[in-house]
């Protein structure tokens, strides 16, 4: 058998960059942004439902499960094969701002519209 060695790419300026790469770097933006979105969400349903079955501390509980699914988009981008290797802290930052936006928001939205429910 033949061994194969995967040589990586050097990094390389924007002025050196294809218009493939660009896009292929612009799709896994968008790829990162929506999993950050869809799991805000996620935990922002979750967190209402949590409030409105524990009243006793569930702001802390809820903030502390979009915490965890902040940390846990590593893992989601690894098992997707998305590298997260290359990405920097502001890109994490984006990343945690991005879920805890919309988290904060879709709890916000549920606690202020729907009815509690009834026990």
């Amino acid at each position: 058998m033949s061994e194969v060695t995967i040589e990586e790419k050097p990094a390389q300026t924007k002025k050196e960059k294809t218009r493939a790469d660009k896009q292929a770097e612009h799709i896994a933006r968008i790829k990162r942004t929506l999993i950050a979105s869809i799991l805000g969400i996620f935990v922002g349903v979750l967190s209402y439902y949590i409030s409105i079955s524990f009243s006793k501390d569930s702001g802390l509980l809820a903030f502390m499960l979009m915490l965890a699914c902040i940390v846990i988009q590593k893992h989601i981008f690894t098992l997707l094969g998305m590298g997260s290797t290359k990405m920097g802290g502001k890109d994490w930052l984006y990343q945690g701002f991005m879920t805890f936006a919309f988290w904060f928001m879709t709890w916000t939205i549920l606690l202020t519209s729907l009815p509690p429910a009834l026990n």
